[in-house]
């Protein structure tokens, strides 16, 4: 790859994607059906922001990340744009939000615990092109994960899942979609084994065009009762140099253990 090109990209994604979040139905390792899987009580209540706050991670509490609140850079829902209104769910996941509206939302942001670069910018200037690209590449490569938890009032969980599910195969071929101004062209989405345990989850890989450069970016929603655990990660690092990544798996139990 090209001093020019990786560059290119890793500047696309994190003026993309990355920046709102700093990016087939189962359960229990696919052991049960959507259609049957356990839900709330029709009457249940979503959770308050307050509750939900209080189970949602903290830093300290997964081993090799560090968890910070989304803060000004929360992406808004009501700006998600999509080139398909059955691709909808996937774009609010993919912009780091839970699939659907809830009566009560909040995010983090779940980042690979990695030491910085020694080397200044001077040297990284001096670098020649394939020294330069290894050193962007390995201080990029790290999971990012942008973490969602909402809660919904009676059967609005279930059918934020259902409608998940639905986009990922509707979906399959791609979409354009993203926060006005900055939508991003997925060209693939294909469902994945999710590693979560709940009542239910959905995970996909969705492969983005970030002009020229492609790329996959990973994600999956764990459903816990009538609240949603999404979880959207990018690992620029490991796209730039075409390695394979997931959604961090201790992450993931780490929240669902605070769910139980």
């Amino acid at each position: 790859m090209k001093r020019s090109s990786g560059v290119r990209m890793c500047a696309l994604a994190v003026g993309g994607v990355l920046s709102l979040a700093l990016i087939t139905g189962c359960s229990d390792g696919g052991s049960k059906d959507p259609a049957t899987a356990a839900g709330p009580a029709a009457g249940a209540k979503a959770l308050s922001v307050a509750e939900l706050k209080q189970r949602i991670l903290a830093q300290g509490e997964v081993d090799g990340y560090k968890v910070n609140a989304v803060g000004a850079a929360a992406p808004n829902r009501s700006r998600i744009r999509t080139s398909d209104e059955k691709c909808r769910p996937l774009a609010y996941v993919l912009t780091g939000l839970a699939p659907a509206a809830a009566g009560a939302e909040i995010g983090r942001t779940v980042r690979q615990d990695k030491k910085d670069p020694t080397d200044d910018a001077t040297s990284l200037d001096t670098m020649a092109d394939g020294k330069f690209e290894a050193a962007i590449k390995d201080s990029l490569n790290l999971d990012v994960t942008s973490l969602d938890l909402s809660s919904y009032d009676g059967n609005g969980a279930r059918q934020a899942m259902k409608d998940l599910s639905a986009a990922v195969e509707d979906c399959a071929a791609g979409f354009t979609g993203g926060s006005t101004g900055d939508e991003q062209k997925v060209t693939k989405v294909t469902a994945t084994e999710p590693t979560g345990t709940g009542d239910e989850a959905v995970a996909f890989t969705a492969v983005t065009d970030m002009d020229g450069d492609k790329g996959p970016l990973h994600a999956e929603v764990v459903r816990h009762g009538n609240t949603l655990a999404t979880y959207f990660t990018m690992n620029i690092g490991a796209m730039m140099g075409g390695k394979t990544y997931a959604v961090p798996p201790a992450v993931v139990k780490a929240q669902a253990a605070k769910l139980k």
